[in-house]
């Protein structure tokens, strides 16, 4: 008689796990989730670690030879010293060290500022003034020793500051003082000439790609170099890798981020490459997926506004992009894709798995 009532609680057991199995919202489930996860799921490229190895590789090999051919942009900069020589007034010759505001004084002329400007920019100022005194003066600007000088190094770096260099030195070189990249590094690296000399004139409004042919500025004009980390590190041209002198400000992009909430295995930010297109999709791969009971019809992309900071809720049918019915929405740095949970599934969940749980503890103890 025992047997036969423990050979029905078996059945109706195993005919409540049947149904489990069977409930359509068990199936969806089954087939969405496993579906991004299995096919759109992709490991998170460790970008910034490969970069690092290859900065580490590239500046073991570094050449100076490339970056000798820059030195002529070299930037003056406090505590230089300088070998002036004026031909038609050979009294007028001699070495000046730059004072800590960017000054020197020759007899005639004064003080005059020289921080920040070329030796080829100051031998053209000193010219100009010297017009007043002198019919067709022709002056000649040697910078003999290049003393430490600030280079500061801010950004997605694991160790951003202010380093002291002596001359010029390669982003490379710079980079790997700050100890490399960080986690959330973007794909550019911006030089930003003279910006630690004259901050009141900001990163400046002349915008040069690496490599490309020097803008024409005016002293003590700022410029910004533009370099993409994909060119500095892949490439192996040495045009990429440019010189950094004291008084530049070395900015490494941070790249985005995308943020998955709400009813996801693994909710999260995610770093988001600005040179890859990040959607809703490849974003609940990250997350590792939807659980059994997400309410994918309600699913919403809070997208903020950058210039009001207003936030504006995007409704998505999730379910309806898993089957193709409609795109897969495209993600913007800082967006927010919230995967509610559905109360109906939750409870349907937690009802047949205490059923069964209760049906197979009755099997057991009989």
């Amino acid at each position: 008689m025992k047997w036969r009532e423990g050979h029905k609680l078996a059945w109706s057991a195993w005919f409540l796990v049947g149904v489990f199995l069977l409930h359509p919202a068990v199936l969806a489930a089954q087939n969405t989730p496993d579906g991004v996860n299995q096919t759109d799921k992709r490991p998170q490229e460790d970008i910034p670690a490969d970069y690092n190895r290859r900065i580490q590789q590239l500046q073991q090999a570094h050449d100076d030879k490339g970056l000798a051919s820059q030195i002529d942009d070299y930037r003056i900069g406090a505590n230089d010293l300088l070998d002036i020589n004026v031909f038609e007034a050979p009294e007028m010759n001699r070495s000046l060290r730059v004072s800590a505001g960017g000054e020197i004084s020759l007899p005639l002329l004064g003080g005059i500022q020289c921080a920040g400007l070329t030796a080829h920019e100051l031998e053209v100022e000193l010219q100009q003034k010297l017009h007043e005194y002198m019919k067709d003066p022709h002056v000649s600007v040697l910078v003999s020793a290049m003393e430490s000088h600030p280079v500061s190094v801010v950004g997605a770096v694991k160790k951003a500051g202010v380093f002291q260099v002596r001359g010029p030195r390669s982003v490379l070189e710079m980079i790997s003082m700050a100890e490399g990249l960080d986690d959330d590094a973007g794909d550019e690296v911006l030089v930003m000439r003279g910006a630690g000399l004259h901050p009141e004139l900001g990163s400046g409004d002349v915008v040069q790609e690496a490599g490309a042919a020097a803008t024409a500025k005016g002293p003590g004009d700022p410029e910004t170099v533009r370099i993409k980390l994909k060119d500095l590190l892949e490439s192996g041209d040495p045009k990429f890798n440019v010189a950094v002198y004291p008084g530049d400000i070395v900015k490494v992009t941070q790249a985005g981020i995308i943020y998955v909430v709400g009813d996801v295995k693994k909710p999260g930010g995610f770093v988001l490459k600005s040179d890859r297109q990040m959607s809703v999709l490849k974003a609940i791969a990250l997350a590792e997926g939807l659980t059994t009971t997400s309410a994918k019809s309600k699913t919403k992309i809070i997208h903020t506004n950058e210039s009001t900071g207003e936030r504006v809720e995007i409704p998505i049918d999730l379910g309806k992009v898993l089957a193709g019915k409609i795109p897969d929405p495209p993600l913007d740095p800082a967006d927010i894709v919230f995967v509610p949970s559905s109360s109906a599934k939750s409870v349907f969940y937690k009802g047949t798995a205490a059923a069964v749980t209760t049906a197979s503890g009755l099997i057991i103890f009989h």
